[in-house]
């Protein structure tokens, strides 16, 4: 489902100002850098400058990833029902979709109009000139659901329809913008109205959104209208939703986002995944499970950049196959192989997840980044052994060492495998700060596909940029209104009410633990990361200090858990990545999974009660 309007100035005009976004995002931090360590000084202005151009990074590529059909969802019934209900959930999705954006849309025009008046200086620009984005973002998406809803004949008239009900439904924001808080008495009253609809359609309107979730909506439309359904139907207003994109959209901590991902496209687009594949396959080929050791050691590197276990999946899962059905192992090992270790890379630096469970956690971001790296290396290791214990078993055949092919390998890999070396050395020494890793990283790839190895011609960088701006856009869009339910959750004191509650229900800490292990692996096959980290964590980090948890070991239990329901069926979200990429039935994957999913779910079960292993390297550096 794509609406497609390449060719259009508005087209145009998106993609300029997202890649020089980017570009500018990447420039200004390693100037700021430069700027630091060589003349002792700051370039003025530049973190807030950076923060403003992340809003509209954000706001932009979500455009982006509407407009190719690309916005994270669970679409659960989307893989149980014939294709007439596909169609006509599919419709149901774009017409909710647009409605839903259209009042955000006017929540944003409400929130510039009176939430940032008066204006402060951005540079030489107005706030409120960046924050138009957040209104024109959000309408631009909802004509384009409108615009994608795949119906015919009479039902053409509901997008318009939705997109003219989402107006009726914005009366609130309209009238707060026109009049301010001064309503005269009849748009009062009918202000009012609205407040009291709200409150009694709370229920079934939750009950449809989380439907519409499993149908297949996009998570961002469904944390939005939760969000809107729910403050309204509390008495609050509802133009705090724009105020928490925008709030969370200009988060320092959230401009290596982006950055990281974009690095991972980078080099996924390039040969880089070729070269490395050939480096390890070279280094430890000789070995019984030396391409095992190769998989998991290249997945868990591209993962850690991208941030995201599908793409690495969809960009190295094919060549992977290839090399290990070559080295005369199975489908059922690779296929399983491959879909488990998609996710392994999550724990190590520079990974996203571990960035957001730093921010939601409110934990030092370097105090988790330290507390990932033992049970990363632990989950690393436990399937490399049950990999080589499986070839050793089965007598896959190894290759002779070739100190030549191996030192001409290494040569040709020499960038990549020293750039993660790099970042954790400039990151852990205290030299660079996380938004300045993300800037070295783009730069420093950039320099090594564009120019050094050529991958890429200098043409080629807008075509991964495109392909980035999706997923980027896709991880913002949840992140921004993810924080708007998160703001409703903490209002409504439910984080305090849950702590009361599990006290006197759950008086043990290894039961609670237990049942968080059962929860979050429901919650990852049901969620995607990003929004299980801003969402549930905040409800959970309270209740795990009332047990004496400490919250960077509880963040790193979080996404180990999760990377286990990402393989849980039956809606773990690789499972159907894999069986997409490998045109494997749906079924026979999860077969091939389950003993790599058992595997990870030991290790899930060790770094939860063992929480030195989570804990150590933080006393020792932190």
């Amino acid at each position: 489902m794509e609406t497609r309007i390449s060719g259009s100035g508005l087209a145009l005009l998106e993609k300029s100002l997202c890649y020089l976004s980017l570009a500018f995002l990447a420039m200004l931090p390693a100037a700021e850098m430069i700027a630091r360590l060589v003349f002792k000084t700051g370039v003025h202005g530049s973190i807030e400058t950076m923060e403003h151009l992340l809003l509209m990074v954000g706001l932009i590529s979500g455009m982006a990833a509407t407009s190719r059909g690309e916005h994270l969802s669970i679409a659960l019934a989307q893989n149980f029902f014939p294709q007439k209900i596909k169609d006509r959930l599919a419709a149901g999705n774009s017409l909710l979709a647009a409605l839903v954006l259209t009042v955000i849309a006017f929540t944003g025009v409400s929130f510039v109009a009176i939430g940032l008046s008066p204006p402060r200086m951005v540079g030489f620009i107005p706030n409120q000139t960046f924050a138009l984005i957040i209104p024109i973002g959000y309408g631009v998406m909802a004509v384009r659901f409108a615009r994608s809803a795949p119906v015919t004949g009479r039902a053409r008239v509901l997008p318009v329809l939705a997109v003219i009900l989402g107006v009726i439904f914005s009366f609130p924001m309209i009238a707060k913008t026109i009049w301010g808080f001064n309503l005269p008495d009849a748009a009062y009253a009918i202000t009012e109205g609205f407040f009291d609809l709200a409150y009694y359609a709370k229920t079934p309107v939750v009950l449809l959104l989380l439907f519409a979730a499993l149908a297949g909506a996009p998570l961002f439309v469904v944390l939005g209208g939760l969000s809107l359904i729910l403050i309204q139907g509390a008495g609050g207003e509802v133009d705090v939703v724009a105020n928490q994109v925008y709030t969370t959209l200009t988060k320092d901590s959230f401009i290596a986002i982006p950055l990281f991902t974009l690095t991972g496209f980078f080099l996924s687009e390039s040969k880089a995944g070729e070269r490395l594949v050939e480096t390890f396959r070279s280094l430890f080929g000789w070995m019984p499970g030396g391409m095992i050791v190769a998989t998991v050691v290249i997945c868990a590197f591209f993962t850690s950049f991208t941030g995201a276990s599908g793409v690495t999946i969809l960009a190295l899962g094919g060549i992977l196959h290839a090399i290990l059905k070559e080295a005369r192992y199975t489908d059922r090992f690779s296929i399983g192989l491959l879909t488990s270790v998609g996710s392994i890379g999550l724990l190590f630096p520079p990974s996203i997840p571990i960035i957001l469970v730093g921010t939601a956690s409110m934990t030092n971001i370097f105090h988790v980044f330290l507390g990932g790296i033992v049970p990363g290396l632990l989950l690393v290791t436990a399937v490399i052994v049950f990999g080589v214990g499986s070839s050793i078993k089965t007598k896959i055949p190894v290759e002779p060492f070739d100190l030549k092919r191996a030192g001409a390998a290494l040569k040709n890999a020499g960038f990549e495998i020293a750039l993660p070396f790099l970042l954790i050395a400039g990151y852990f020494s205290g030299i660079l700060t996380l938004i300045e890793i993300g800037a070295v990283a783009v730069i420093y790839i950039f320099i090594v596909e564009v120019c050094i190895h050529r991958d890429l011609a200098v043409r080629d960088v807008p075509k991964v940029c495109a392909k980035a701006v999706p997923i980027i856009g896709g991880v913002l869009s949840i992140l921004a209104l993810s924080q708007a339910l998160s703001y409703y959750i903490v209002d409504t004191q439910a984080p305090e009410n849950l702590v009361r509650w599990m006290q006197e229900a759950v008086h043990s800490k290894y039961l609670f633990l237990l049942l968080l292990n059962v929860t979050l692996l429901v919650v990852g096959c049901l969620m995607d990361i990003f929004s299980a980290i801003l969402i549930v964590l905040p409800l959970i980090i309270p209740v795990g200090l009332a047990y004496g948890i400490e919250p960077a070991h509880l963040g790193i239990i979080f996404i180990t858990n999760l990377e286990v329901g990402f393989l849980t069926p039956p809606v773990g979200m690789n499972l159907f990545l894999a069986a997409y990429r490998f045109n494997t039935p749906f079924i026979k994957i999860c077969r091939y999974v389950f003993p790599f999913m058992l595997i990870q779910l030991v290790v899930v079960l060790l770094v939860t009660y063992l929480p030195q292993l989570s804990l150590f390297l933080i006393r020792v550096f932190g």
